[in-house]
């Protein structure tokens, strides 16, 4: 990894389990640490190209467009915080193959905490192609950091965690 030049913060876990919370509240950090920083998210991307589906087929041809993104813009010497779902290690390995710096968050969360605390309407509604209901979770077997949000903590201490465990590896 080349520091301070374009890396892809990748953030990962289920839906609700506060991927682009902890994301917003670590970029001004990432920003002064290591350069400019965009922050992106799959719910966002999701809007602007007005994509519907969410089968898995197609949820995994999405995630490849992730990675593509992603490591366009570190390409240009920009950080890129990305929060997202895909869950397949099959993106998890080709990032690490594909994009120069990358460095993988992972979210864990207890799905039933989730549904619990987070109010996402798609875990209310009778639907399918959901993360953790009819799909199975491919969660990443070596991410460069593992942060528990059991929605005990604020997001501040989560920050200041994950923040700390990030310099510690980057710096």
């Amino acid at each position: 990894m080349i520091k301070n030049k374009g890396i892809v913060f990748w953030i990962t876990g289920l839906s609700g389990s506060g991927k682009t919370t902890i994301g917003k509240a670590i970029k001004l950090e990432i920003k002064k640490k290591f350069g400019p920083t965009i922050l992106v998210n799959g719910d966002d991307i999701r809007k602007i190209f007005k994509i519907k589906t969410y089968e898995k087929k197609n949820r995994l041809i999405i995630a490849k467009q992730y990675t593509e993104f992603c490591n366009f813009i570190s390409k240009q010497n920009i950080n890129v915080i990305f929060t997202t779902v895909a869950l397949f290690d099959t993106i998890h390995k080709a990032n690490r193959k594909k994009i120069k710096n990358y460095f993988e968050i992972y979210i864990e969360s207890d799905f039933k905490k989730i549904i619990k605390k987070r109010n996402k309407r798609f875990y209310k509604m009778k639907t399918k192609n959901i993360w953790g209901v009819d799909l199975k979770p491919e969660f990443p077997k070596k991410p460069d950091v593992k942060i528990l949000n059991d929605f005990s903590l604020p997001i501040k201490k989560l920050k200041k965690e994950l923040l700390n465990r990030i310099f510690d590896k980057l710096i």
